[in-house]
């Protein structure tokens, strides 16, 4: 075994990643693979951040900067301890249930409104508001309530807005005109008596 000058030793072949996954780590890396290196960063990093956590809401401030870390000294801290730790100090209206969790889970699966079978995300939404499958989706296939006629004179209502006033007197206008011509045309004709 030779030593250079600085009193490293090359190394003689591949070296195997230190958590066993059957891949080859490096010395950069502390011999571990990229992907356990990098997992162990993210877990030390997690670490922190719980440690950082615990410490404001055991202090009651949202800045420790003043205070002592909980965590602190070696970076071989256990990340299950930390994260227990941090499930264990929040308080218990976090930790309960919801009003919107509640009603998800007992949605359960979407399923059709008509034959109730379970359409997952694939499910199409009625302007009635219910969900159907694809043999129900359409407003003939189911008892759809939507009133496709009252919104769509809504929409052309809307699109075209017209005085109601000038309405009636161009409707009254072409009446007396028609009116008129039919008149001078049966006398022109003989037709009047």
């Amino acid at each position: 075994m030779e030593h250079d000058e600085t009193g490293c030793r090359a190394p003689e072949g591949p070296i195997l990643c230190i958590n066993n996954c059957g891949f080859f780590g490096s010395a950069a890396t502390m011999n571990m693979c990229s992907k356990c290196h990098k997992d162990m960063i993210l877990k030390q990093e997690q670490a922190k951040l719980a440690a950082s956590s615990i410490d404001s809401l055991v202090n009651g401030s949202g800045s420790g900067s003043g205070k002592e870390p909980i965590v602190s000294g070696n970076a071989d801290v256990a990340v299950g301890s930390v994260e227990s730790k941090v499930i264990s100090a929040q308080p218990p209206d976090v930790l309960g249930s919801s009003g919107a969790g509640e009603a998800k889970a007992e949605e359960g699966p979407n399923r059709c409104s008509t034959c109730r079978k379970r359409v997952g995300l694939t499910g199409f939404s009625c302007r009635c508001g219910n969900l159907f499958c694809a043999a129900h989706r359409y407003s003939d296939k189911h008892d759809c309530q939507f009133d496709y006629r009252k919104a769509a004179q809504a929409a052309i209502a809307k699109a075209n807005p017209i005085e109601q006033e000038n309405l009636y007197r161009t409707g009254y206008e072409e009446l007396s005109v028609s009116y008129s011509a039919i008149n001078s045309l049966s006398e022109s004709w003989g037709l009047v008596t």
